[in-house]
Order: structure tokens, then sequence, then C-alpha cells
């Protein structure tokens, strides 16, 4: 096919509204969110855990990832991004038919008004398909429920987070994306959340720390000792989360435009800093820099960005950096351990500081940095601007305290009524028997087979993956699943 023919615009795959590179980079953007999550969380969660909890923390993450595409597919979806039917919530509905999918993409209830009537900003339409926006979206609100598993991982009950999955899903995520993104009442009040920093993160904290109060803490053998089983491969992990935060935070002008440019630039400078920050302050306390402590201050800087990735000059980015480096430090270092309330509530890998103090502080600073020439480019609300530019900047840091306390208070309130609805039927702990064991115990797997490591393969219970003649034959029969090594 020739070049004309290839880019006509009368291709029926291709009509005038389309734009390809729009197109290609949001799909692109897209994947590299979902790789953030698989693998990117599952390597992450199996290897900073304890080793007999791999297993089940990785499948954990890769539970809510299935699980959060299909309910997002028949239903919520046009909750988060539908036509209205609260000031909070759109009407469910299913996003699976073609006449839906190859439409181009609307946000139908982004239209923004003034006071008196006419209209301030047009309906939100990128220049691609709605299927391109329905997978988008989706990995967002999958990686929202993977980042609040990390709050109880080692004792939830499987069964009890198959079913926690799609109930917080409906009423919990939807809710706060619709209100800040999807057109509902925050989004045209104004407020700030570029990419997620409240629908994702203060989201994902809050109720993961809700969850892990209700849920109950590890053993006390785990709480005092949860050593990673794999460093090197929960490196692998982060490595995949900050390279595909490109994806987040460039993916959220829905276009392949300057402020996409801007956001992933930003994200990568206050990742840097932060992990700097983090590392240094480890340095200067502990003596020593940690790598766990690296990747916490990465997670840090990449959290407090999100707000403001495509909103803030790369100077203030910087200052986000220090500040989530060492803010989120102080929280999780020094008043974690001197407050009562969390040392009761055992929140596993502490999503509390890492996404909730880091998510709330960076859209408290988006609402002091906030550039106005930048939120031109994107806002819907004309002289949008941070505190630190004058004008209505003041008013603008007041709406992200409102809009964070509301968020706070749906997740507070909904998680608890889900778990609470949960416990009716199942019990949201593993008993204290699948506690002492782990992943063998729960799934009948183990992540790692070494002989004299634990229990022997035994093929009436975990299935025979040898045929007879050559178990008779190998001097391996009876050893342990995978390599055996003679020690």
């Amino acid at each position: 096919m020739s070049s004309i023919d290839a880019y006509g615009e009368h291709l029926p795959g291709v009509p005038g509204w389309l734009n390809k590179g729009d197109n290609a980079w949001q799909l692109t953007a897209a994947t590299l969110v979902g790789l953030q999550s698989m693998p990117g969380l599952v390597i992450l969660y199996a290897s900073i855990v304890k080793k007999k909890w791999a297993v089940n923390s990785a499948f954990m993450a890769l539970y809510a990832f299935a699980a959060v595409l299909i309910c997002w597919v028949l239903l919520c979806y046009r909750m988060a991004f539908g036509d209205k039917l609260l000031p909070f919530w759109g009407k469910g509905a299913p996003a699976l038919g073609q006449k839906f999918l190859i439409n181009q993409a609307k946000v139908p209830e982004s239209k923004h008004f003034y006071k008196d009537g006419r209209v301030e900003n047009e309906t939100v339409e990128p220049l691609y398909p709605m299927a391109s926006l329905v997978y988008f979206q989706f990995t967002f609100a999958a990686i929202t429920l993977i980042l609040l598993a990390g709050s109880v991982l080692g004792r939830m009950n499987i069964k009890a987070w198959m079913a926690f999955v799609p109930l917080w899903l409906i009423f919990s995520y939807t809710v706060g994306a619709f209100s800040l993104w999807g057109g509902g009442f925050l989004y045209h009040w104004g407020v700030i959340d570029y990419s997620g920093g409240y629908v994702i993160h203060l989201s994902s904290g809050i109720a993961g720390l809700t969850a892990a109060y209700w849920v109950g803490p590890r053993l006390k053998s785990d709480r005092e000792r949860f050593p990673p089983n794999n460093l090197l491969l929960m490196l692998a992990g982060a490595g995949l989360l900050w390279m595909g935060w490109s994806g987040f935070n460039g993916g959220a002008p829905y276009a392949a435009n300057i402020d996409a440019s801007i956001a992933v630039l930003n994200t990568n400078i206050c990742a840097a800093t932060s992990l700097l920050v983090w590392t240094s302050l480890d340095v200067i306390f502990f003596g020593k820099p940690s790598v766990i402590g690296a990747v916490q201050g990465m997670m840090t800087g990449l959290v407090c960005i999100t707000p403001g990735a495509g909103l803030v000059q790369s100077w203030a980015a910087i200052v986000m950096g220090i500040l989530s480096g060492s803010i989120p430090w102080v929280s999780m270092m020094v008043i974690h351990k001197k407050s009562s309330l969390l040392q009761k509530v055992d929140d596993t890998l502490g999503v509390f500081h890492t996404h909730a103090v880091a998510g709330l502080l960076g859209g408290l600073l988006t609402g002091l940095l906030a550039e106005p020439a930048l939120c031109r480019l994107l806002l819907p609300v004309t002289n949008s601007r941070g505190a630190f530019y004058g004008g209505a900047g003041g008013v603008q840091f007041l709406k992200q305290l409102v809009a964070a306390a509301f968020v706070i208070g749906w997740n507070l309130v909904s998680t608890t009524l889900i778990l609470l609805f949960i416990r009716l039927f199942i019990p949201l702990r593993m008993s204290d028997e699948q506690l002492m064991i782990g992943d063998d115990a729960v799934h009948g797997e183990e992540a790692y087979a070494l002989w004299g490591d634990g229990e022997k393969y035994d093929p009436t219970k975990h299935g025979a993956w040898h045929d007879s003649e050559y178990n008779a034959a190998s001097p391996c029969a009876n050893g342990a699943r995978g390599f055996t090594i003679n020690l």
C-alpha cells in the first residue's frame, strides 16, 4: 500500500477525527501504566515480603488486575466517566459494544460553564477512539487496588480479597474518579488532580490503612521480622514502576502534546530528587543507605508529583522532590513509631505514608505551585493558578484541602462498610494456622523449592508433574520441586 493510501482520511479505520500520533501515544501510555502493575507490582510485592508470603502477595496483585478489567468494561468505566447520575457518580453501563468503542472518545460531563451559563470550556473529546480511553483509565483503576493491597499483605483472607476488589472499585474508586476527572462536582469547582494524586494515591493510602485496621495484624513474629526475600528482584519491580510512570503522567493530557512532555520530565526529576533525599536521611540518621529506603523515596517522589506533573515548573518539581523525600520519611520513621494508633494498625508496606501522605502533600503543593501558563494548557477553569502566583491562587489551595477531606472521608466510610459487609460471610483474616505456614497453606504452592528449605515434593498433594517412568529413574524423584542442591 502506498503512503498516500496508508494515511488517507477515508479509510474505514481512519476517520477524519482520528489523530494517529495521539492514539499511538495513548495506547503506549496505557501499556506503560499496565506494566507498572503487571508485572511491576506483582514482582515488587512478591520479592519485598517474607519468603512464605511471596506467592500470596503476587497473586493478590495478579487477581486484582484481571478482576478490575472485567468490572471496568461491564459497569465501572461509565460510572467514572459517563453520564451524570449524582454530583459525585456517573450512570453505570457496559463499555463493550462496537458502536460505543469505535466512536471518538468523549467525557460527556466535562463541558464547563461560567456562572452566567456561557460555555467556559468545551467537552473533553480526545482525537482517538473510546476504546483507547477505556483501556487507559482501566490501568489507573487497577493500580489503585493493587497499591491498596500493599497494606494487607501477609494476612488477608484471599477469598475476602476476591470479594473486596469489585466492591471497592464500584463504591469507592468510581466516586473519586467521577468527582475529580469525569465531570463531577470537584471537577467543575476547579480542584486540580492532574493524574491521580487524590483519585489514586490518597484513596489507596487511606483505604489501605482502613482495611489494615479491619482485617487485623499479621502474626507477632511476622510483624517483628519481615525481611524481603529478594532485594534484587524488588529493584526490578521498582524499576518497572518508575519507568512506567512516564505513561502514568505523560498520558494524562489525553494527547501527545507539550504538556505531556513537561509532565514526563517533571515526573523523573521529582522521583530522582526524592530518592536522593530519602537516602541521605537514611545515611545521616542510620549510618548507611538502604535499598528499601531508596525505593520508598522513589515511590513518594512519583506520588507527590502526580497531582501537578504537567502544571508545575521543573524547579518546582525539585522542591516537591525534596519535600516528598523528607516529610513522608519523618511520617514513617518518626511519627509512626510514636503514634499509638499507627502502631496498632498493621500497614504492611506503609502504604499510608508512601501514598496517602505523599499524595496529600502533592495535592497541596500543586495548590501552591501550579503555574498559570501551564494550567491554561489543560484545566477547564480559566485563571487557575497556585497560591504563590497570586490572584485566585489562595482559593485554589483551599479547594485542594476540601477535595482531600472529601476523598479521605469517602474512603474511610466506604472501605469500612464494604469490609463489614464481607465479614458477614467471609473471615477477613486468615486463620493462625494458615498464617504460620504461609503460601503452602493458602495456595498449595511455594515461591522457592530448594532442598532442605521446607517441604519435599509430594505428588499426592501437589500433583505428579513427572511421569512414573522418569520418577523411578531419577535420583531427584523424592526431592523438592525445582533444582536439588546438595548443601
